[in-house]
């Protein structure tokens, strides 16, 4: 009987087995295999601000893991915490040491340079890292046991760059630490900056442990530059030794902006600073760590209030004490998941850490977590609710979701002025209430609100100085062999006059600084110099920039940069003018193009047809035989060009159209009359050219202005041959060859910009600009590459254009025309269709609307007409559609029958001969047989009420 039941019960526990495995497991888990303590390690260095926060954060997590019977179900979370000391060698060795004692995770390092060395030796050993380090280069597929608690510097250099895009600053100096934390963070820097439009010029690097005297020479260096917007990325200790000198060198004040990243946010979060150190820091803007608020960060932070001020630590809770909470619940709750799926916390030796001669090293002691990578992969299922918010890693081991507070360190605190998460961007409104009403998430919420700058400034500053170092801007200045009202040299000095050189003088008024500067003539003044060799000059830092007529193209802009155009310089052809005698044989044809015939001729046709049309039916005069009444529409139609038509409209849609038209024929006989006159009787001047086209299939040499940009445009882009240009450089030299022409040496024409055209023209007669500009370009100011000062110069000359100034200077130099009242420009007098398009246009509408009109009402009385004829003979209705259609165009080739006004109704008189009529020629005897009584009115057939 006992030996029934066994078997029983033995066959039982095998079903069970084999149905419910997972259940097995997890009782077995429970209650047999899962251990009373797990080992965790804890890597932090308790001399720092972070590490002391995040020492006592840990504590207090684990006493709370370990006091919720929730979590691990009775299993301890036994806690071994080493200090790192601020050294990468003794923190090395400290996580050895935990990697030795069998932890199945490690929490911490703070360190980057830190984290980089244990992380090596975790992915070996397969042991989790939940790490404060914020190095951006730590999360990479070469650590794949790195899990990062706070989010990377990746973000919160993107929220540097966000408020340097948002200010519009273009030149970045940055202060770092020579470590792995400061050069990658820098790394990450440059790139958010590129997104930016904005760029690094000038890195300091800072050695650990760096003293006042290497800041101060640094700094000293830093005030002769050009740029003034600095971000400092450095350790606590360090940061506030820079910012102190900063001070001490006076370089606070209006001029300057200073970006910290979040270290000193996590300083001022966790110390009180004292006089000095406030003051250093006025002005300072600092990105801060955002925490959203909740309630459990809200009671662990009262919590937390309480041990400060019953001194049981000594600093205030920052955002990483925060961290350090989450990362014992994220391990703790993993290691629980572990368990329930039957994990086996076992470690192994690394057998390949054995001596060469059998005698294992002190490495060899080094245990794997023989299921750590199962481990791994529940951290990265994590996803609770933290003190920090959300706790969630991506496949890469970071944590989701950054958001960071923009402050601003005025008075004895400091303010908040803006917010910025990777998915929004900069706004005033916090994170959190933005995805609680997304709706609210527009691009207008893209702002931060005033800050305080350094020396109490409400003014944003400009970011950039011109350098501190006693030189004058040595500017080049083209000096030409002509066009002197463009730039010119004063003789016997330095002094430059010219439309340019004004231009320039007014700019530079408008510019809100002082610029020292010191005109260089480029050239000798008897031939033009290479524009294109000047703008090299100027890329290759031999000049600060270069003043004059200077096109703005594409090559050019690739090495420099230009401010805004301050005159629209595109290129033109200009030719000599030659009398022509338009009193020939075919003159008359003249004043219309051929268009314009063509459209006039097929109007008069088109309106005859449409008149005769409507008039056919009730119009004696439009009947007759097809010949007569084609002469008829002919005729009919080009009388009306005099109104000399002889035929009388009755309808009243013909009248309408008639009177249309007539208006129409009005004003193209006036406009002709008009344009034959003044070609008759007005001496007409004629280039010899018509434009860019002509020129190029001329073959005819062309001449263009030595040392400019056109000769080459000319020949690369226009494929002209070289061997027809011809180099000139003045208004003389222009005007003598384009006389001379073609046959004698001289050239068809000249290409140049628009301005030195002008110029040309007002002082040379007898030529003229022929077609439109074929380029659009201008002229403007070249700097060096990324020079602030073409941006500030840009926005002076769009003021200059605004308030009209630009053009007063203008005038001034180029207004003078010594040719008198001759035209200057030859345009075509022959009208075009287009003027005329809508009077067409309207005449054509109306015709069409008259035509569907008669259509319709005809359409009514050949029904009416068929059921009168045949009242009781539906036959019509079954009719083919050709016979209908036949019998249709035959009703409206009928003349209309009139009655006399005495009746007009039908009478019964007339009845048999509507019935026995025919729609055929024969009814003709019947229509003959109808008369109309003296003095009677014609009536018509079913007369409409239109």
């Amino acid at each position: 009987m006992v030996y029934t039941n066994w078997v029983a019960l033995l066959v039982l526990g095998l079903v069970s087995v084999v149905v419910f495995p997972d259940w097995v497991c997890l009782c077995l888990a429970q209650n047999g295999t899962r251990p009373a303590t797990v080992n965790v390690g804890a890597l932090v260095a308790y001399r720092t601000t972070i590490g002391r926060v995040a020492k006592k954060a840990i504590e207090l997590a684990l006493e709370d893991v370990n006091n919720d019977e929730t979590v691990l179900n009775g299993t301890q979370l036994k806690l071994t915490m080493m200090d790192s000391n601020c050294s990468a060698f003794i923190g090395t060795s400290a996580a050895l040491e935990l990697m030795k004692r069998g932890n199945v995770a490690i929490i911490g390092p703070q360190s980057s340079v830190i984290a980089h060395i244990v992380s090596h030796i975790a992915s070996e050993l397969h042991t989790p890292i939940l790490s404060f380090g914020t190095d951006a280069t730590l999360s990479s597929y070469q650590y794949p046991y790195f899990f990062r608690m706070a989010h990377s510097d990746m973000y919160g250099m993107m929220a540097v760059a966000a408020v340097i895009g948002f200010y519009d600053w273009k030149d970045i100096v940055v202060a770092y630490i020579d470590d792995d934390y400061g050069r990658n963070g820098v790394l990450a820097l440059n790139d958010a900056l590129e997104n930016v439009r904005a760029r690094i010029v000038n890195k300091v690097p800072f050695p650990p442990g760096v003293g006042k005297s290497e800041i101060e020479s640094a700094l000293v260096q830093l005030a002769l530059e050009e740029s003034r917007v600095f971000v400092v990325h450095m350790n606590p200790d360090a940061g506030i030794d820079l910012f102190s000198e900063a001070l001490y060198l006076g370089m606070l004040n209006s001029t300057y902006v200073w970006i910290a990243t979040d270290w000193l946010s996590s300083l001022l979060d966790s110390n009180i600073p004292d006089y000095e150190t406030m003051n250093s820091l006025q002005g300072v803007i600092a990105i801060r760590r955002h925490i959203p608020i909740s309630d459990p960060e809200h009671a662990f932070t009262v919590r937390w209030n309480n041990l400060y001020k019953d001194r049981v630590v000594d600093v205030r809770l920052n955002a990483f004490g925060l961290y350090a909470y989450d990362a014992v619940w994220t391990i703790a709750r993993s290691i629980d998941t572990f368990l329930i799926k039957g994990g086996n916390v076992s470690f192994a030796g690394y057998p390949r850490l054995s001596g060469a001669s059998g005698s294992k090293t002190e490495l060899a002691k080094l245990k794997v977590f023989a299921e750590g990578s199962e481990l791994r992969n529940i951290l990265l299922q994590t996803n609770f609710s933290g003190l920090t918010g959300a706790v969630k890693f991506d496949k890469n081991g970071n944590l989701l979701g950054s958001a960071f507070q923009i402050i601003n360190i005025v008075g004895t605190g400091f303010r908040k002025v803006g917010y910025w998460t990777n998915q929004s961007g900069l706004s005033v409104i916090p994170p959190e209430s933005r995805v609680a009403n997304s709706h609210t998430h527009q691009t207008v919420d893209q702002k931060m609100y005033d800050i305080v700058w350094p020396g109490q400034n409400k003014l944003i500053p400009r970011g950039w100085v011109l350098p501190n170092n006693g030189k004058h801007l040595m500017i080049a200045v083209p000096i030409k062999a002509g066009f002197n009202e463009l730039v010119q040299k004063v003789e016997g000095s330095n002094m430059m006059k010219g439309f340019v050189i004004d231009v320039f003088a007014a700019a530079v008024g408008l510019l809100p600084y002082g610029l020292p500067y010191t005109f260089v003539p480029f050239g000798n003044g008897k031939s033009n110099p290479n524009y294109d060799e000047l703008v090299r000059q100027v890329a290759a830092k031999k000049f600060d920039a270069a003043v004059g007529d200077i096109l703005i193209v594409t090559n050019r802009s690739k090495i420099v940069d230009f401010t805004q155009p301050y005159i629209e310089a595109g290129l033109a052809v200009v030719t000599p003018l030659r009398e022509v005698n338009p009193s020939g044989t075919w003159a008359f044809l003249q004043p219309f193009t051929l268009e314009m015939w063509c459209t006039t001729a097929a109007f008069f046709v088109v309106i005859g047809a449409v008149v005769w049309i409507l008039e056919h039916k009730s119009n004696p005069e439009f009947r007759g035989r097809p010949k007569k009444q084609a002469l008829t529409i002919l005729w009919f139609s080009f009388s009306t060009m005099f109104f000399a038509h002889r035929e009388n409209v009755v309808s009243n849609l013909g009248r309408a159209v008639l009177l249309i038209w007539l208006f129409v024929v009005l004003i193209i006989n006036s406009s002709y009359t008009a344009s034959l006159t003044s070609i008759l009787t007005v001496q007409q001047l004629s280039p010899t050219i018509s434009g860019i086209d002509t020129l190029i299939r001329s073959n005819e040499p062309i001449g263009y202005q030595e040392g400019t940009y056109v000769g080459k445009y000319l020949s690369e882009e226009l494929n002209i041959n070289a061997s027809r240009l011809r180099a000139l450089n003045s208004t003389e030299s222009y005007a003598r060859a384009l006389l001379l022409g073609p046959s004698k040496g001289g050239v068809a024409a000249i290409v140049d910009s628009l301005p030195i055209i002008q110029l040309f023209l007002s002082t040379q007669c007898g030529f003229t600009t022929v077609g439109p500009e074929f380029t659009k370009s201008g002229w403007g100011f070249a700097f060096q590459k990324d020079s602030q000062l073409a941006i500030d110069m840009s926005t002076a000359i769009l003021t200059l254009s605004e308030s009209g100034e630009l053009q007063r200077i203008h005038d001034k130099w180029f207004s003078q025309n010594h040719c008198g009242t001759q035209a200057t420009e030859v345009d075509s007098n022959q009208l075009q269709l287009k003027s005329f398009w809508g009077l067409f246009l309207i005449s054509g509408v109306a015709s069409f609307i008259a035509l569907v009109v008669f259509f319709v009402r005809m359409i009514f009385q050949f029904i009416q007409y068929s059921r009168e004829r045949d009242p009781g003979d539906n036959s019509s209705s079954r009719g083919s559609s050709a016979s209908r259609l036949k019998s249709f165009f035959s009703f409206m080739d009928e003349k209309e029958r009139n009655e006399s006004t005495e009746d007009t109704s039908i009478t019964p008189k007339s009845q048999p001969c509507r019935e026995d009529m025919s729609i055929t020629p024969r009814s003709q005897q019947c229509r003959e047989d109808m008369s109309i009584s003296s003095g009677s009115q014609p009536h018509t057939w079913l007369e409409p009420s239109y």
